[in-house]
């Protein structure tokens, strides 16, 4: 039988997580091949793989990025769909045959996602959400979007995870690259991954050019998949930080440079880096406090 669906998993020390992810698509009744993509993980987390069935490991001597990563499982990748799975992901079983089903829905449905939740079942942002524009980056950023109810259009935020469930399938902006499920002809007629984008906005850049070349990327609401938000990067919080904001510079002058001439361009690009500023400020406090919290026990 053919390969109907090729994972391709982008592993950094993952730990168990990893083991986890896998056991959740092996357990689904679909002909799946997994190819892991690992990045220099030193974590011992590849060893928990000995012996799976439809697993290709592939190693890299560095941490070559997540685009990059993507891109080299791409290629080796055989299936008619392709499902890009963050390895702090895990289904429930049936989950993946929804989301094929949904997929189905229309010729023109590029991507496909689901529900991304917490441990406790409550909705994480990123599943479903609109293109985070610098206007409305400003917006969430400062708090605006509390006045969407008098000026909707004005101060959208752009996550849409507080709003109601839909009851079926619905079109939306934007996903997350945690989880993926990609029609191939429409990656093929997209593009790979930009390897620019070393982690983060990545995803968003993909979207951006599924919408651009007319395919539409639907939310599945009746599909749950478990996300252990941030495992993988929790011990750099800064690292990531920097490459999170450094990607959003890319992002913005790749699709919306035009739209801010003149003095707001630079404007725009001392807000990303200002928010960097503060961001980075926080964890160094955090972990000067820390620090101080053990020389005190």
């Amino acid at each position: 039988m053919s390969t109907i669906v090729s994972t391709i998993i982008v592993n950094y020390n993952a730990g168990a997580l990893l083991r986890r992810c896998i056991d959740s698509l092996l357990n689904c009744p679909l002909e799946i091949k997994i190819i892991v993509i690992d990045n220099a993980s030193t974590d011992g987390s590849l060893d928990t793989l000995r012996g799976l069935p439809n697993v290709q490991i592939i190693k890299n001597l560095t941490n070559v990025g997540f685009s990059t990563a993507c891109n080299i499982g791409l290629r080796v990748a055989s299936g008619s769909f392709l499902l890009f799975l963050n390895p702090d992901c895990s289904f429930q079983p049936g989950a993946l045959a929804e989301l094929l089903s949904t997929m189905s829905l229309d010729d023109r449905v590029g991507m496909v996602t689901g529900v991304l939740t917490n441990s406790d079942g409550s909705e994480q942002p990123g599943g479903r959400r609109a293109i985070p524009t610098p206007w409305r980056s400003f917006v969430r950023a400062f708090g605006l979007a509390r006045f969407s109810h008098r000026w909707p259009r004005l101060f959208y935020d752009f996550h849409m995870h507080k709003q109601p469930l839909p009851h079926q399938p619905i079109e939306v902006e934007a996903t997350s690259g945690a989880c993926m499920l990609i029609r191939r002809e429409a990656m093929q007629d997209v593009g790979d991954w930009d390897e620019g984008y070393f982690l983060h906005c990545e995803d968003l850049d993909l979207c951006m050019r599924f919408r651009l070349k007319g395919w539409k990327i639907l939310f599945a609401p009746t599909v749950n998949v478990i996300h252990d938000k941030g495992t993988c990067s929790r011990a750099r919080p800064i690292f990531v930080e920097w490459h999170k904001h450094k990607g959003m510079i890319r992002f913005y002058r790749k699709f919306f440079r035009h739209q801010y001439p003149g003095v707001l361009w630079p404007l725009v690009v001392f807000g990303v880096w200002f928010r960097f500023v503060t961001v980075a400020g926080y964890y160094g406090i955090r972990r000067m406090a820390g620090a101080v919290g053990e020389k005190c026990v």
